[in-house]
């Protein structure tokens, strides 16, 4: 709940800085990953980074009283699904990231909000106008352009990408059908114990690979910062209008074009990027469209 001491514009300000720090640090998480990329097993990182991120969130969620929580059936069944949902996306994401630049990955992310605008059309029978209808196509041209289908640059880790923007896309709609008595870190703790439970799974038949010391390293600051995203997303929900802060989180493309740059010596082509200004734009004006509809229906 935002605070009343403060004012409005002071709550949104503080939102909006909460935005881009959950944005810088899911960003940091993936440069982390991505630097360890071929030298440790995917599915061994995600079950050790999941071991470290469970143990943290439960002792958080416990200390709030998030946990133990009787849900409704209901809710535990969305609960369920919104694991997997996340731990798919976890897989494809991740998958994408260890075989592309982190810019080119992190900007077919950012047609989350037009997938999730046209899912919810589809499949909750949300009211979208032609001006976002519009939009929606203009930015899905513009994910075409960074993955090139058919061409020399095309690779299939480009689809996992897209994978990844369609798990997180049911996701979030799931998230829509569930209780808003449901706590946001029981949300999360389940995600982050699903994760840790299904590629542990996957990892024990398989050899375990031996870490060194800046592999540990790399894999503790990589849950630090995801818990840090995770935190700081909710701090974002409680204070902020959603109307002003949106925005703010692609910022995430700008740290990845720079840690993409800085560390993996990696910068999109021209149109690539290009692809990428047109996702932006049209999220952006997706979000001016909602913000102008959602007054329209207040002044009624």
């Amino acid at each position: 709940m935002p605070n009343p001491a403060l004012t409005p514009l002071k709550d949104n300000i503080l939102a909006a800085t909460f935005m881009m720090a959950s944005m810088a640090a899911f960003t940091l998480n993936d440069t982390l990953m991505k630097m360890m990329a071929g030298s440790v097993p995917l599915y061994q990182l995600l079950f050790l980074r999941g071991v470290m991120t469970t143990s943290v969130v439960s002792v958080i969620a416990w200390r709030i009283g998030a946990i133990p929580i009787r849900v409704a059936p209901h809710d535990a069944m969305l609960l369920l699904l919104r694991s997997l949902a996340d731990t798919a996306t976890a897989f494809f994401f991740l998958t994408a990231l260890f075989n592309m630049p982190i810019a080119n990955v992190t900007a077919i992310m950012q047609a989350l909000p037009l997938t999730i605008t046209l899912m919810a059309w589809a499949v909750l029978g949300e009211a979208v106008g032609w001006r976002r209808f519009t939009a929606i196509a203009v930015g899905l041209l513009g994910v075409m352009l960074i993955i090139r289908p058919g061409t020399s640059d095309f690779t299939i880790y480009s689809l996992y990408g897209v994978a990844a923007v369609a798990c997180v896309t049911a996701r979030d709609l799931i998230t829509r059908k569930m209780s808003r008595e449901v706590p946001t870190i029981l949300i999360v703790l389940t995600n982050s114990a699903a994760v840790m439970i299904v590629f542990g799974i996957l990892t024990f038949p398989a050899d375990w690979q031996a870490m060194s010391v800046q592999a540990w390293g790399l894999t503790t600051g990589a849950a630090v910062f995801i818990i840090g995203a995770y935190l700081f997303s909710i701090l974002v929900m409680r204070i902020g209008d959603i109307s002003f802060v949106a925005p703010f989180r692609y910022t995430g493309l700008i740290w990845a074009l720079v840690l993409g740059y800085l560390v993996f010596g990696d910068w999109p082509d021209a149109i690539t990027l290009f692809g990428a200004v047109i996702v932006v734009g049209s999220g952006l004006f997706m979000l001016y469209r909602e913000t102008q509809l959602a007054r329209g229906v207040r002044r009624q």
